[in-house]
């Protein structure tokens, strides 16, 4: 290798590396936009920074500051100096809309989920739970015990499901089928884009009391009172009987082997002849090669705060075979990427 070749593989491995070592710092500059409400206030812009720092209550020089990283970071430009508009990327920041991941970045920057970040080491070595040990509870006990923490959860998994409600519609043919329930499926986002697209479909939404807080005010909005229903329960004790899909997204991958067994077990004692089971979630390759890096640090984030893991798709046959079903196909929702939809029956 000649000495201008090996000079830029350097210089490209630099680049990388101190990008990846910043990371937390452009994550962190992302939470403090959303908390001051920087792109709200920018509205529809430009603004001065003078006027943004007056709005959000800021001095005027670190508010300068701030905006222009996110100008750096490409979610605001400076169209003059000191005068700032927002991107199309720096418009998902914005709460009201439809695409938003204002929720989503509050979430995933809070102190809740970063700081059994800083033991991931720990959990590589033990593989314990760092949370647990952080906070000295599980993960969704904390959220139950902290209501705007639960209320960002609910939202960003709700904004996180949005681009699969767009897809699992129509890549799936629930046509054939008379109800389905969606287990774990918090405010109804999902199971509402299904039964939209399918008029003949009931549904129902099974998730504890605080999944479902917001799940009513979905079903309004889509006219669907009458052919969903809200129901309250646990998913390691049973699920609701009678319906013929039951459908689980973003749900397994919380949870161990043994306890995602019992969920799916769960599924197939409710299941009737001819119903089927739907998981959506990420399925890894057998070897990573050319991979999108979020879906194996969604890996371990899973590791360090809620004991779960992203699968393959053998991994996926191994839980399903331990729960009396067999997956019949696995499709990548490449619209929706890098979630999968898996299908499975009774064996």
């Amino acid at each position: 290798m000649n000495t201008e070749v090996r000079a830029a593989q350097t210089a490209a491995g630099r680049e990388l590396v101190v990008g990846l070592a910043f990371g937390s710092m452009a994550a962190h500059t992302l939470r403090a936009a959303v908390r001051l409400e920087v792109v709200e206030l920018i509205g529809d812009g430009p603004r001065t920074a003078a006027e943004l720092a007056a709005g959000a209550g800021t001095a005027h020089q670190p508010m300068t500051r701030l905006l222009r990283a996110l100008t750096a970071l490409g979610l605001l430009a400076e169209d003059a100096p000191d005068t700032f508009s927002v991107t199309p990327a720096g418009t998902l920041l914005r709460p009201g809309h439809p695409d938003s991941l204002a929720s989503f970045v509050r979430m995933f920057t809070d102190p809740a989920i970063v700081r059994a970040w800083e033991h991931l080491e720990d959990s590589v070595r033990t593989g314990e739970i760092a949370f647990d040990t952080v906070f000295g509870t599980d993960f969704f006990s904390h959220l139950a015990r902290h209501p705007e923490l639960s209320t960002d959860f609910n939202a960003a998994m709700s904004q996180a499901t949005s681009e699969a409600a767009a897809v699992l519609p129509r890549a799936f043919d629930f046509g054939r089928f008379a109800s389905v329930t969606d287990i774990g499926g918090g405010n109804g986002t999902l199971l509402a884009a299904v039964l939209d697209a399918h008029p003949g479909l009931a549904g129902t939404v099974f998730d504890t009391a605080d999944g479902l807080a917001e799940a009513a005010g979905t079903l309004a909005q889509h006219g669907l009172e009458d052919r969903c229903t809200l129901m309250a329960g646990d998913f390691f004790q049973s699920v609701p009987p009678g319906s013929d899909v039951y459908l689980l997204k973003s749900i397994l991958h919380d949870w161990t082997d043994t306890r995602a067994a019992t969920i799916l077990r769960h599924c197939r004692q409710a299941l009737p002849p001819g119903g089927t089971v739907l998981i959506v979630e990420p399925v890894l390759a057998e070897a990573v090669g050319t991979a999108d890096a979020g879906t194996y640090l969604s890996d371990l984030n899973m590791m360090v705060n809620v004991g779960g893991r992203e699968r393959t798709r053998a991994d996926f046959e191994e839980l399903c075979r331990r729960a009396a079903l067999r997956v019949t196909s696995v499709t990548p929702l490449a619209d929706a990427a890098p979630y999968s939809l898996i299908e499975a029956v009774a064996d």
